[in-house]
């Protein structure tokens, strides 16, 4: 990422599918371009951009849909600011702080099932956050493992017609479960979005089954490769290992090198210029696709000392993980706490914590978006 820093922070990129993309990897324009409100999000005017585009050059269609893409992620102010609004109280560091101790509970009762050789990610870092925000939205648990294969398939690199088909039966899903919360409404928040809704405050039906869909997707993906991403950075540094089992409170410190050094999310969610925009050396014509790799900019040493050393004593702040600007990570408190009760927690129970396979047999999946382990095999004697 230096060398391509070197050669061009900002420069044009062709995706696996055809699209014509600018890629941009160099701190400084990475957080300014976060924040530019000339880059705009607007799903609708973003899928017509992205046919035309296949159009012209013949591209391979990536299966896009705007069947749960109407959420506060893909909307510019004031649409983003209204459906933003809507969520903020259930995720600000106070109201999260009150999650603490089921999330202890759920933490201590995953790591008491877990024996010998397991997959972290499988036993543990998967069936935390999905259970935490499944109960946070009032959604039945039985219902877990297909929201895993949906998003899982969503976020991957998978073909267009799965895309299509996970879209669909996620969509379907979802209004079914409006429908059972709109006539038996629970204390959750999904059933405060419909009590919402129906008292006049502009979220259309499409829009509360998007903003579901995001909050559920959002709430377990980027935990899972979070858990999964950090605690293989400490067993491949037995060092770092041993510093945290020594000073536990260095465990908050730790999760944002985490998030630094190896982050959930590889490339931020499209953009594309409203009009033509400056960065760096380049200027990038109006109607093109922007696409920020949050993990190079975390790993740049014109903002970071020695970036690619992992280091859980380095000064936290300033990194990208969750983003910059009006899409700022809404739900950071939540992964955040869960990280934090996970890895302090997981590190006191297993003091022979180690990997079950050899670094170089692991598998990163294969996505634009996410970046996560397929597996992270562990022993946990």
């Amino acid at each position: 990422m230096e060398l391509l820093r070197a050669d061009g922070p900002v420069r044009q990129a062709i995706m696996p599918r055809g699209l014509r993309v600018w890629l941009v990897t160099g701190y400084a324009d990475a957080r300014s371009l976060l924040a530019d409100p000339r880059l705009s999000k607007d799903y609708r005017a973003a899928g017509a951009l992205f046919d035309r585009q296949l159009t012209a050059t013949g591209g391979v269609s990536s299966g896009f849909t705007q069947s749960l893409a109407a959420h506060m992620l893909n909307s510019d102010p004031p649409d983003h600011t209204r459906l933003r609004k809507l969520v903020n109280k259930a995720f600000t560091a106070r109201t999260v702080a009150r999650l603490r101790p089921r999330i202890e509970e759920i933490t201590a009762g995953l790591l008491d099932d877990m024996s010998g050789t397991v997959d972290l990610l499988e036993a543990f870092a998967f069936p935390l956050p999905i259970t935490v925000i499944c109960e946070l939205l009032g959604i039945p648990d039985d219902d877990k493992d297909d929201f895993r294969s949906w998003s899982g398939t969503l976020v991957s690199a998978s073909p267009a017609e799965d895309v299509d088909r996970a879209s669909s039966e996620m969509s379907r899903y979802l209004l079914s479960l409006v429908e059972a919360k709109r006539a038996a409404p629970g204390d959750d928040l999904l059933s405060d979005l419909v009590h919402v809704s129906d008292e006049g405050d502009k979220l259309s039906e499409v829009e509360l089954v998007s903003m579901i869909f995001l909050l559920l997707v959002a709430g377990h993906e980027t935990t899972v490769n979070l858990i999964g991403n950090g605690v293989l950075a400490l067993l491949r540094h037995p060092d770092q290992l041993a510093a945290l089992r020594a000073d536990p409170s260095l465990v908050p410190n730790a999760v944002e090198e985490f998030l630094r050094y190896e982050g959930p999310v590889n490339i931020a969610t499209l953009r594309f210029t409203a009009e033509p925009v400056r960065a760096g050396e380049v200027t990038i014509p109006e109607g093109e696709f922007v696409m920020i790799s949050l993990l190079a900019a975390n790993r740049d040493s014109a903002r970071f000392d020695e970036p690619a050393r992992f280091d859980v004593h380095r000064p936290p702040g300033g990194h990208l993980a969750f983003g910059h600007g009006i899409h700022f990570c809404v739900g950071a408190p939540l992964a955040r706490l869960e990280a934090e009760i996970a890895v302090r927690r997981l590190v006191e129970r297993f003091g022979d914590l180690r990997l079950a396979a050899e670094p170089e047999t692991l598998r990163w999946r294969d996505s634009t978006l996410m970046r996560g382990l397929e597996t992270l095999p562990v022993r946990v004697d």
